[in-house]
């Protein structure tokens, strides 16, 4: 894992090698893992993130000539350069809408334009919010260097907006918030709703636990497909229940009027019992570690949030699920896939002395999917959005 002072070193050589001047400084986020709470941010529910290791680094300077300037040093091509006149929602398409829609949120405080130059290693599509730190990433830049009177829960706003509006992606506030708000040693207890958070402490170490994530390799978009299906039908199932937030709802009885003989019906029943039994896991998981439960106990229930969102929500994929299976049959405490679904990467709640063998044994599920070589890490809950030069 790369230090933050290397990391900082790394952007500001490349932004003066990109753009011939010198950056103004060097901001990070991180990615996220959710702990609990899949697909209920958007319905008003409760989320527990944790930031990995694994950050985006932005270096940004501001400019006079009016025009805005994005490059990147993982291989997406050459500079994308215009003028910040013309920044709209879709131009710039591809990875550069994601700052672009930031700058645009700020366009007032940045009337000369801004130069950014981006550097990750967050995996990209891997269901861990690498578009999340770039745009927070971005956020804070542009904050401290023009808005310093911006407050945190404004920095996730404004990075939700470049997201939700610019570039089209429906999601919620759980990735942005993760990025920005997480402390180390943590998980963020967030209401979605009520926009209340707690820092719940997690030590994984302490207990001999490792969260370990497997990247699927099997890409998503949030910006197309199946995330916005999800959304929609949780919108509908919330006005056919008289509800303006599925979150109202906190009785998987109350969702019997759903079931109305229609198969558009039995699948609203479905998308609906998700939400209000995640809501549910996610209380309970908090319930467990501010009592000082061993961590291992929040196992099975995270297996059942994997069950709830295979079988009512529908998002997860066939190696999505071999590599839950897998990790349980090795002995993990509980497994799950993460993220917004079709894709990315799944977690495993796992004892340090079982660490190679559940490895190993994922490992050996993907030789026999034909599915290449997985990509697996440990993380650790880490420290949200930041300055690093």
């Amino acid at each position: 894992m790369i230090s933050d002072h290397e990391a900082a070193r790394r952007a500001a050589e490349a932004f003066s090698e990109r753009f011939g001047a010198e950056a103004e400084g060097v901001w990070a986020a991180p990615g996220r893992v959710n702990v609990i709470g899949e697909h209920t941010d958007y319905n008003g529910g409760f989320v527990l993130p944790v930031a990995m290791e694994h950050t985006t680094r932005a270096a940004v300077a501001r400019r006079d000539d009016g025009r805005v300037a994005f490059a990147s040093l993982q291989g997406h091509g050459p500079v994308v350069e215009l003028a910040l006149e013309v920044l709209t929602p879709g131009t710039p398409e591809g990875w550069a809408g994601y700052p672009a829609g930031v700058v645009l949120g700020l366009r007032e405080r940045v009337p000369g334009g801004v130069s950014v130059l981006v550097d990750t290693d967050v995996p990209v599509g891997a269901g861990l919010s690498s578009s999340a730190a770039l745009t927070c990433s971005v956020a804070l830049g542009l904050s401290d260097l023009a808005a310093p009177e911006l407050r945190r829960a404004d920095l996730v706003e404004l990075a939700r907006r470049a997201e939700n509006d610019f570039v089209g992606a429906p999601t919620g506030i759980l990735d942005q918030s993760a990025s920005v708000l997480c402390t180390a040693g943590h998980a963020l207890f967030l209401d979605t709703r009520d926009l209340i958070s707690e820092q719940v402490p997690l030590d994984l170490a302490a207990a001999g636990l490792a969260l370990l994530v497997v990247d699927s390799g099997v890409t998503h978009d949030h910006a197309d497909g199946g995330y916005g299906d999800r959304r929609r039908e949780c919108e509908e199932a919330a006005r056919r229940l008289g509800v303006s937030l599925l979150r109202e709802v906190d009785d998987v009885a109350a969702l019997a009027g759903l079931a109305d003989g229609t198969a558009e019906g039995e699948v609203l029943l479905r998308r609906a019992r998700h939400i209000v039994t995640e809501n549910a896991r996610v209380l309970e998981v908090v319930a467990r570690l501010r009592g000082d439960a061993d961590p291992r106990t929040i196992g099975p229930i995270l297996t059942a949030g994997h069950a709830s969102l295979r079988d009512d929500f529908e998002i997860s994929v066939p190696l999505l699920d071999a590599i839950v299976e897998a990790a349980l049959e090795a002995g993990a405490h509980g497994a799950r896939m993460v993220g917004g679904g079709f894709g990315g990467s799944a977690i495993a709640l796992v004892d340090d002395a079982s660490l190679a063998r559940v490895v190993d044994a994922i490992t050996a599920r993907f030789d026999q999917e034909a599915a290449g070589t997985p990509r697996t890490f440990v993380t650790v809950p880490s420290d949200g959005a930041r300055r690093l030069a």
